[in-house]
C-alpha cells in the first residue's frame, strides 16, 4: 500500500529533519508535525547565542515559518498525549485524533532532575527549551550568584554566557575534569581550567541537598558538608528520554524507545528518532542512545528513506560541538576506550587528542579551534585508514593530507 499519511510527534531538529527529507525525497501526502511549542527551532543557542540576546526568536527558527505552507506541511502546536499504534492514530491535549499511515515519534528528552532533596524545587531551574532560556536571561543580572550543577556541555556553554551579564558563577561537578570520555583527559583538563580563568569558581563535590529560604536564597549541600549559597540554581546533568507515550502504547523500551537499524519501533506502524530512539541490532545488542544535534539530524534522515522504501543513507563517526569562553570544541568517533590516546600540542599548549585502536585505527578525535582537522579525522575514521601516532602529534602535519 502506498504511503498517504505521516504524523510526526515533535518537532526538534529530528522531527523536521524528517520532514524536510520526506518531501525532498518526493512524498507528496499528508505530512503533519504536533510540537507544544509550534514552529521547530534549533536548541544549541539556547546557551549561547539566544541566551545572551544575540539572536531573537525567529532567528533560531531552523527554517522560515513560511516554509512549512510551502511545502504542504501542517504544524499543530500542541502535545501528543496518546498513541493506537494499530489505527495507527495519535489523541492531541485537546482530543482531537489524527489518524496517519505511519507514525514517527520525535518525543526527545526531558532534564534530568537532581534526585536528592530539593532537586524538584520550581527555583531549581533547567535549560530545554526557548522559555527556559528567557526566564533564566530575566534572572541573571549583575551580581547574581548562579549555581551551575553539571559542568558538562550546557553547564560549561552557561557559565560562559553568564559572565556577560556580570554574574557570579560557581560550577560544581563530581568529576575533575568533566568530558574526559568526550575529549581526553589532557583536553579536558585545558578546558576545565578556562572556567579558573575567566572567574568562574570550580568546586568538585556532589550534592546532597538544595533548599531555599524566605528570600529565595538557596543553600546547596555537598556530600563533604560544605555548603554553597546561590541566587540562581541551574542544573545540567543530560536528559531522559521521553519514552512514556510509546511505553504506554506497548512499545518496546529501555532508557529510550527501541528501535532498528531503520529507525523502526517494535510495532511496523511507528518509527522512533532522535534523543528518545536507542537502536537494537538484529542479534538483540543494544546501542547506546545519542543526543546529539548532528544524530538527530540523521535520523530522520533515516527515517524518511525508510518510509519510501528507498537505500538507507550512509552516515560518518558521530561528531559534536560547542562553545566556550571565545573557543570551539568540536569532536567525533570515541576518545573512550582502549588503545593510545596521542595529544597534539602547539608551541606546549594541547590544541588536539587523538584514540588509536591497537590495530592503528584512528577511533577518535578532539579538538579546540581546529574544525578542519576533526573534519579530517573523521574522513580517515570512515575509511578506516591506519594512522601513525607520531604524525599525529606533529603539528606541522597537515591532518587533511593524511586522510586522502
Amino acid at each position: 500500500m502506498a504511503l498517504e499519511s505521516v504524523v510526526i510527534a515533535g518537532g526538534g531538529m529530528a522531527g523536521f529533519t524528517a520532514a524536510k527529507s520526506l518531501r525532498a525525497k518526493g512524498f507528496a501526502g499528508k505530512l503533519t508535525i504536533v510540537d507544544p511549542e509550534g514552529i521547530p527551532y534549533d536548541r544549541p543557542p539556547l546557551s549561547k547565542d539566544y541566551l545572551l540576546g544575540h539572536r531573537d526568536a525567529e532567528q533560531i527558527q531552523l527554517i522560515d515559518a513560511g516554509w512549512f505552507a510551502d511545502q504542504d506541511i501542517e504544524v499543530i502546536e500542541s502535545k501528543v498525549v496518546d498513541l493506537d499504534p494499530e489505527a495507527p492514530a495519535v489523541t492531541l491535549a485537546d482530543g482531537t485524533v489524527l489518524h496517519a499511515d505511519k507514525v514517527v515519534l520525535a518525543t526527545g528528552g526531558t532534564a534530568r532532575r537532581l534526585p536528592i532533596p530539593g532537586g524538584q524545587l520550581p527555583t531549581v531551574l533547567e535549560l530545554r527549551t526557548k522559555q527556559d532560556a528567557d526566564h533564566l536571561r530575566q534572572v541573571l543580572q549583575p551580581g547574581t550568584r548562579l549555581a551551575i550543577i553539571g559542568a558538562g556541555l550546557i553547564g560549561a556553554e552557561v557559565a560562559s554566557s553568564a559572565l556577560s551579564f556580570g554574574a557570579s558563577v560557581t560550577l560544581i561537578d563530581p568529576v575533575d575534569p568533566p568530558l574526559v570520555p568526550a575529549v581526553g583527559e589532557v583536553l579536558a583538563r585545558r578546558l576545565h581550567q578556562m572556567h579558573v580563568a575567566n572567574g568562574v569558581k570550580l568546586v568538585t563535590g556532589i550534592p546532597t541537598e538544595i533548599s531555599v529560604d524566605a528570600s529565595g536564597q538557596h543553600a546547596i549541600t555537598l556530600a563533604d558538608g560544605s555548603s554553597i549559597l546561590a541566587d540562581v540554581v541551574l542544573v545540567g546533568i543530560g536528559i531522559v528520554a521521553d519514552t512514556a507515550l510509546a511505553a504506554a502504547s506497548g512499545l518496546d523500551t529501555d532508557n529510550g524507545i527501541l528501535v532498528d537499524e531503520s529507525q523502526r519501533t517494535s510495532h511496523p506502524n511507528v518509527y522512533a528518532i532522535g534523543d528518545t530512539a536507542r537502536t537494537r541490532l538484529s542479534d538483540g545488542t543494544l546501542l547506546r542512545r545519542a543526543e546529539h544535534w548532528e544524530h538527530a539530524m540523521n535520523t530522520g534522515e533515516t527515517v524518511a528513506a525508510a518510509l519510501l522504501e528507498a537505500q538507507l543513507p550512509t552516515h560518518g563517526a558521530s561528531w559534536f560541538w560547542s562553545d566556550r569562553h571565545g573557543v570551539h570544541v568540536e569532536g567525533v568517533g570515541s576518545m573512550l576506550g582502549d588503545g593510545t590516546l596521542v595529544t597534539r600540542e602547539l608551541d606546549g599548549i594541547p590544541v588536539a587528542a587523538f584514540r588509536v585502536t591497537d590495530e592503528g585505527l584512528l577511533a577518535g578525535c578532539a579538538a579546540i579551534d581546529g574544525g578542519l582537522l576533526v573534519r579530517a579525522a573523521r574522513r580517515i575514521i570512515d575509511k578506516n585508514k591506519p594512522v601513525n601516532v607520531e604524525q599525529l602529534a606533529d603539528p606541522t602535519i597537515d591532518l587533511k593530507k593524511l586522510a586522502r
